[in-house]
């Protein structure tokens, strides 16, 4: 069926995810079917995509300024990071009430975090709590059992190969887990059994240089 389609003229340029990713399943949250997430904390970017969420984590102590910064320029859901490694305790459960307070769609905490914590989380916030995954050593069970939702696998060259494991032991676990850099890799691990694909785009500052030698090219 033919898909009616308008872009218009100032907003034709946006950053589209692999068409690949339309495979998975996707996680519905709150009602909205999430098949793909855009990683970036960049509003321009965070503006100008067709992933159906955002995935908000960054490498640095999370704060609550940043949270709002990001849910405010965002049309899409936003899942936050709000730590679980460098960042731990009482923090992170008042980074997550924060984050459920501002409407976020999930909150999203890193791999070292503690299972007591992650049972903290579910107690006090009623979003779902994504938890990281980057080794298949990873007491998955123990994950589930303390309040873990969604899981995050994030294992680089290995992700599919941690993906699979997981499904054959939990065929029913919701699973979002790093596409890759090609379409190969992506479809390898919707091949494995996730759930949604985390797409990482290109940076604001390559789109940039790549705009401004098209402009040399034309320029009077």
């Amino acid at each position: 069926m033919l898909i009616p389609e308008f872009r218009g003229q100032l907003r034709q340029r946006i950053i589209e995810v692999p068409t690949c990713i339309s495979q998975v399943s996707g996680i519905r949250i709150f009602g909205r079917l999430i098949r793909s997430l855009i990683f970036t904390t960049d509003v321009a970017i965070i503006r100008n995509n067709n992933a159906d969420a955002v995935i908000a984590v960054y490498p640095f102590t999370p704060q609550p300024s940043i949270t709002h910064a990001i849910m405010t320029a965002a049309e899409l859901p936003v899942l936050c990071g709000v730590g679980g490694g460098t960042t731990s305790g009482s923090r992170v459960a008042n980074l997550a009430l924060d984050a459920d307070f501002r409407g976020a769609f999930g909150v999203v905490v890193n791999a070292p975090i503690s299972n007591t914590i992650i049972a903290k989380l579910k107690e006090i916030i009623d979003i779902p709590i994504v938890v990281t995954v980057v080794s298949d050593s990873t007491n998955i069970r123990a994950r589930l059992d303390a309040g873990a939702d969604i899981l995050n696998v994030s294992g680089a060259a290995n992700t599919a190969a941690i993906v699979e494991s997981i499904r054959q032991r939990y065929p029913e676990v919701p699973i979002i887990a790093t596409g890759g850099p090609s379409t190969e890799s992506i479809e390898a691990t919707i091949a494995a059994g996730a759930n949604a694909i985390t797409y990482t785009p290109p940076t604001s500052a390559k789109l940039f240089a790549e705009l401004m030698a098209k402009y040399r090219l034309s320029s009077p």
